[in-house]
C-alpha cells in the first residue's frame, strides 16, 4: 500500500455526472468526520478505475489518500493513527483480482469502520458476488450523448482523451457519419472499447477516405481483461462458457444461444449430464457470466462472449465450430431443412471455424443467404462470406449484398457501415450497380428524395443488363422517390424505364395505368387500374401497389381491404424496413374512409416501426396521417405538434406529400376553431397554381376545405373567380374519381358559393349524398354548414334540426373540436339542453349564449371582425353584445375580460 499526496488535475468524465454526485456525497460526509464505504462494481472498461481516480483527486487538498493492495490491510486502529486527525480516503482498485483471504480482511476492515471513524474506503471490483453485501454503485454503459461526445474528443486530436491515454496520432480528424455510427454500435457504451477501436484506426479510415477493416481492430485488450476471470474456473464451466459463446455465433444480435443445442453439445464433449442440467435447466451457478430466459442461454455482458472465443486456444475454438456446424446439420436433415438451400446456421459457424479465407464456404453461405431466411440473418451470413473472400471486386459485392440485407431488415446504420467496407467509389466491383442501389434505398428512407431518385436511376441502368430484379426495384423506388417529392416528370421517367414484358399482367396494367392518369389520360388510366385491385400476388409490394390503384381511383374501401392484407403479409413474411409503409398505406386508406380512430392506431405503430428501423422519411409521412387523425379527434395540440413534426422533416428532404397533409390537417384544425381566415391562408396555396402548389395527389383532397375557409373567412367576392375555378376542377376530378365523399363535398361547395334562392337545394343534394356514401364526419360537416346558413339567415328553428344532428354525428366520431363548434351554433340558435350548455359557469351564466361565444372569441384575442367573420355576424353586431357582456360581467376592457376567462379564471 502507498500513501499518495501528488495533485493530478482531475479528467473529464462523460455521462457520469450521477456516479459523480455520489462519490461528492461520500466525500462531503467524510469531510464532516464521518466515514463511509462504497464498492464501484462494472465490467472492464466502464471506469470504474476513471471514478476511483477523480475521488482521490478530488480528497486530496482535504487529507491523505491510502492506496491499499492485497500485500497487507492495517488495522482500523492504524488506520485512525495515519488520518491524524485528517479523513483519510482508502482507494482499493480491481479488489476482486486479490485472493480470498485477501478479499475477506478488507470487508472484514470495512465493516468495523463505525460512525466517525473519518475513514471512507472506496473499493473497485468487477460486478461478480465477491463484495455482495457493501454499499454498491454498478456502473452501466455510457449512454448514446455521452458515448457520441466521447468519441468526438477521441477523434478531435486531443492530447489526453479522458481515459488518460495519448492519443496514437495528434492531428484533427472529420469523423465520417458512417465510421462514427458504426464506432458507437460496436463500443456499445463501453469507453474503454470506444477508445481502443478509435486509436487502431487510420486518420483515412476516421475521415471515411478508406474502408474500415473487418473486424474492427482495438478490443484485444479489454477482452483479455473480460478473460482474466476465466483462469480461475473449473474446467467444466469454461468448456460450457466456450460452448455458449460459440453457440452464439450464428444466433441474431442479442438472442443468446439455445439450451438445448448446449446439452447437445456438451452432451457430445463429454461434460456431466447433472453438471449441464443444473446449468441449463437449474439453479446451478456460473460465476455471474450466463443468465436463463426460457429456452435461451445469455451472457451477463456482451463482451464475456467475445472474451471467451478470444481467450481459447484456436484449435479449440475451431473444434467447438466444427461440433456445432455439425449438430446443426443433423437438426435439418430431421426437419428436412436439408432438402432446400443448406442450413445457414451451419454454415455459419463452419465460418467461424475456418483458419482463413475459404471460397468455397464463401460460395456456399452466399448461395444460402439467398434462401427465405430473415433479412438480419443473410445480412450476417453474407457479411461472413466477404471475410473469407480475398478478391477484391467479389469481397465488395458481398459486403454490398449484406448491406442491402441489413437495410430490409431494418438497420441502416448497419447497411451504411458495410458499405463502407465495399471500396471507394468507382472501384471494380464483381456486381456493379449494387452498392449505388443500397445508397439508393437508404437515401429513399433517410435522406432527400431528390438524391434518392437519382442514385437509384444510376443504378438501375448499371443493374440492368445483369440483375434484372434488382434493377426493377430500382426504377420502382426511384419512382416512389419522384412521388412523394411530387415530381411528376420524375415518376414517369422511371415508369417509362420499365420494360412490363417479363412481369404479371397486373404489374404491367399498374405500371401503365399509373403512367396514363400522371400524363393527364385518366379515364384510360382508371381503367387499367382496376385490373390491380385484387391481386394474385400476396407478396407484400404486390398488395401495396394495388392499394396505391385503389386510392388514385378512389377505390378506398378496397383500399382498406388490401392495405390490411399488406400489413398481414409484411408482419408475416417481412421485410422488418416495410412495417412502416404498410401502416402508413393501411392509415390513409382508412382517413380517406373515415375511420380517423383506426387511422391514428395504425399510424402511431408505424411512427413507433420508423423510429425503430431508422426511417425518418417514413416518420414524416406517419405525422402528417396522424395530424390528419388529429385535426378530426383533437385536442388542437397535437394536430399541431404532429403537423411541426411533418413540415419540419419534409422541408430539408424535398416531401412534397406529406407537407401537402400536414398543412391541410393544420387548416382543417382551424377551420374546427373557427379560424376561418387562417384556414384560407394556409390552403389557398396548396390548391391555386403556382410554385407553392400542393402534391399532385392531395391537392384535390383539400379543395372542399379551402372553399369553406375561404367563404367564412368573407373572401367569397374577392376571390370569387379562384373559388369557381378551384371547384371548376374539383368537379372534374369528382366526375373521374371513385371516392364516395366527393360528390357530397362538391355539392357542400357549390352550395356555398350559390346565390341564397340556389344554396337550401344544393345542401339538400349534398346531403341525399352523404347518404348514400356514409361517414359520419363528413355528413355532420355539410350539416352544421347548412345550418349555419340556416341560422344566418334567421330560420333558426329550421337550423336547429340539422346543427343537432351535426353535434351528435361529431360525438359519435369523437371529433370534440367540431362537436363545441356545433354546439355553439346550437345555443346561438336558441337551443338549450345538457350536450349544448357551456362549460364555464359562474359568471358567464348571466350571458346569452350568443355573448358566451363573442366572449370566449374575443378572450382568445381576435378583433371585432375576427369575430364577425367566425361567428357569421356583422361586426356592429359582435360590438353591441360586447358591450353587453362588459355590463354583464362588470368589466371595461378586453384585457379584464381576457383574465377573467384565461387559465386562473372560471
Amino acid at each position: 500500500m502507498t500513501s499518495s499526496t501528488t495533485v493530478h488535475s482531475p479528467l473529464r468524465l462523460y455521462g457520469r455526472s450521477g456516479e459523480l454526485a455520489i462519490l461528492e456525497g461520500l466525500l462531503a460526509r467524510l469531510w464532516q468526520g464521518d466515514g463511509g464505504a462504497l464498492v464501484l462494481a462494472a465490467p472492464p472498461g466502464l471506469g470504474r478505475s476513471a471514478l476511483l481516480r477523480e475521488a482521490a483527486a478530488a480528497h486530496r487538498p482535504r487529507g491523505p489518500v491510502l492506496h491499499a493492495d492485497a500485500r497487507g490491510l492495517p488495522a482500523p486502529e492504524a488506520l485512525r493513527e495515519l488520518a491524524a486527525g485528517r479523513p483519510l480516503l482508502v482507494c482499493a482498485d480491481d479488489a476482486h483480482t486479490w485472493d480470498r483471504a485477501s478479499r475477506t480482511a478488507l470487508v472484514s476492515m470495512v465493516r468495523s469502520l463505525g460512525a466517525g471513524s473519518r475513514v471512507a474506503v472506496l473499493i473497485t471490483a468487477d460486478d461478480g458476488p465477491a463484495f455482495a453485501g457493501l454499499p454498491t454503485l454498478r456502473l452501466g454503459p455510457l449512454d448514446e450523448d455521452a458515448a457520441a461526445a466521447l468519441l468526438d474528443r477521441l477523434a478531435g486530436g486531443a492530447e489526453e482523451h479522458p481515459c488518460g491515454t495519448p492519443r496514437a496520432f495528434g492531428v484533427t480528424v472529420g469523423l465520417d457519419p458512417v465510421v462514427r455510427a458504426e464506432l458507437l454500435r460496436e463500443a456499445a457504451g463501453n469507453p474503454r472499447l470506444l477508445t481502443g477501436l478509435t486509436r487502431r484506426l487510420t486518420p483515412d479510415q476516421l475521415a471515411g477516405r478508406t474502408p474500415l477493416p473487418c473486424p474492427l481492430p482495438g478490443a484485444e485488450g479489454l477482452l483479455a481483461a473480460h478473460a482474466d476471470r476465466l483462469d480461475g474456473l473449473p474446467a467444466h464451466t469454461r468448456a460450457l462458457l466456450l460452448l455458449a459463446a460459440a453457440a452464439q455465433e450464428h444466433e441474431p444480435a442479442g438472442a443468446g444461444a439455445d439450451a438445448l443445442l448446449l446439452l447437445r453439445a456438451g452432451t457430445r464433449t463429454g461434460l456431466p449430464r447433472d453438471f449441464l442440467d443444473g446449468v441449463l435447466f437449474g439453479s446451478a451457478a456460473t460465476e455471474g457470466f450466463l443468465q436463463r430466459a426460457g429456452s435461451r442461454v445469455h451472457f451477463s455482458h456482451p463482451l464475456f462472449a467475445r472474451a471467451v472465443l478470444h481467450h481459447a486456444p484456436p484449435a479449440r475454438r475451431r473444434a467447438t465450430h466444427e461440433l456445432l456446424a455439425a449438430l446443426l446439420a443433423e437438426t435439418g436433415e430431421r426437419t428436412a431443412v436439408a432438402a432446400g438451400p443448406p442450413l445457414l446456421a451451419s454454415l455459419v459457424q463452419l465460418s467461424c471455424a475456418a483458419a482463413g479465407p475459404d471460397h468455397a464456404l464463401a460460395a456456399r453461405l452466399e448461395a444460402a443467404a439467398t434462401a427465405p431466411y430473415p433479412h438480419g440473418e443473410r445480412s450476417s451470413a453474407l457479411c461472413r462470406a466477404a471475410a473469407l473472400t480475398t478478391g477484391p471486386p467479389l469481397r465488395s459485392a458481398r459486403f454490398a449484398a449484406a448491406a442491402e440485407q441489413a437495410a430490409l431488415a431494418g438497420d441502416p446504420d448497419r447497411a451504411r457501415a458495410l458499405l463502407a467496407r465495399t471500396g471507394a467509389a468507382g472501384e471494380q466491383s464483381a456486381s456493379p450497380g449494387l452498392a449505388p442501389y443500397v445508397h439508393g434505398l437508404l437515401a429513399l428512407r433517410t435522406g432527400p428524395a431528390a438524391d434518392a431518385h437519382a442514385a437509384l436511376i444510376a443504378a438501375a441502368a448499371l443493374l440492368g443488363p445483369y440483375d434484372p430484379r434488382r434493377g426493377l426495384d430500382a426504377l420502382l423506388g426511384a419512382a416512389e422517390a419522384a412521388w412523394v417529392a411530387g415530381d411528376a416528370p420524375g415518376y414517369l421517367e422511371a415508369m417509362g424505364r420499365i420494360d412490363p414484358a417479363p412481369y404479371d399482367r397486373a404489374f404491367a396494367s399498374y405500371r401503365a395505368g399509373m403512367c396514363a392518369v400522371l400524363a393527364g389520360r385518366t379515364e384510360a388510366g382508371h381503367a387499367l387500374l382496376r385490373q390491380c385491385l385484387d391481386p394474385v400476388d400476396p407478396a407484400p409490394a404486390a398488395l401495396l401497389r394495388a392499394g396505391v390503384a385503389a386510392l388514385v381511383l378512389g377505390e378506398v374501401a378496397a383500399a382498406c381491404r388490401t392495405g390490411a392484407r399488406a400489413l398481414a403479409a409484411v408482419r408475416t413474411a417481412g421485410p422488418d424496413a416495410l412495417l412502416p409503409q404498410a401502416l402508413e398505406h393501411l392509415a390513409y386508406a382508412e382517413l380517406r374512409a373515415g375511420l380517423h380512430a383506426g387511422a391514428r392506431a395504425h399510424a402511431l405503430e408505424g411512427l413507433h416501426a420508423a423510429r425503430r428501423t431508422g426511417q425518418p422519411n417514413s416518420s414524416v409521412h406517419l405525422h402528417a396521417v396522424l395530424a390528419l387523425a388529429a385535426s378530426v379527434e383533437g385536442p388542437a395540440e397535437a394536430c399541431a405538434a404532429h403537423c411541426d413534426a411533418a413540415l419540419t422533416g419534409a422541408g430539408p428532404h424535398g416531401l412534397a406529400q406529406p407537407a401537402t397533409l400536414a398543412t391541410w390537417a393544420r387548416a382543417r384544425a382551424d377551420l374546427a376553431a373557427g379560424r376561418s381566415d387562417e384556414a384560407a391562408a394556409r390552403l389557398g396555396p396548396l390548391v391555386r397554381p403556382g410554385p407553392r402548389q400542393g402534391h399532385f395527389a392531395a391537392r384535390m383532397l383539400a379543395v372542399p376545405c379551402y372553399v369553406e375557409a375561404a367563404v367564412l373567412a368573407g373572401r367569397g367576392a374577392e376571390e370569387a373567380g379562384e373559388l369557381h375555378a378551384a371547384v371548376a376542377e374539383f368537379a372534374g376530378w369528382t366526375a373521374r374519381t371513385a371516392d364516395p365523399q366527393a360528390p357530397a363535398q362538391l355539392a357542400r361547395c357549390q352550395a356555398l358559393l350559390a346565390p341564397a334562392e340556389e344554396a337550401d337545394a344544393r345542401y339538400a343534394e349534398a346531403l341525399a349524398h352523404h347518404a348514400r356514401a356514409g361517414g359520419d364526419f363528413e355528413r355532420a360537416r355539410t350539416q352544421l354548414l347548412y345550418g349555419q346558413w340556416l341560422r344566418r339567415r334567421r330560420r333558426t328553428r329550421e337550423a336547429r334540426t340539422p346543427l343537432r344532428d351535426a353535434l351528435v354525428a361529431f360525438q359519435r366520431c369523437s371529433a370534440r373540436a367540431w362537436a363545441e363548434r356545433a354546439a355553439g351554433e346550437l345555443r346561438a340558435a336558441g337551443e338549450q339542453g345538457p350536450s349544448v350548455r357551456p362549460a364555464t359557469g359562474g359568471a358567464l351564466s348571466a350571458l346569452t349564449p350568443q355573448q358566451q361565444r363573442i366572449a370566449r372569441c374575443v378572450a382568445e384575442g381576435a378583433t371585432n371582425r375576427e369575430v364577425a367573420l367566425r361567428l357569421s355576424l356583422s361586426p356592429r353586431t359582435v360590438d353591441h353584445h360586447l358591450r353587453n357582456v362588459f355590463a354583464a360581467l362588470g368589466i371595461r376592457s378586453r384585457t379584464e375580460l381576457t383574465r377573467l376567462l384565461g387559465p386562473e379564471g372560471p
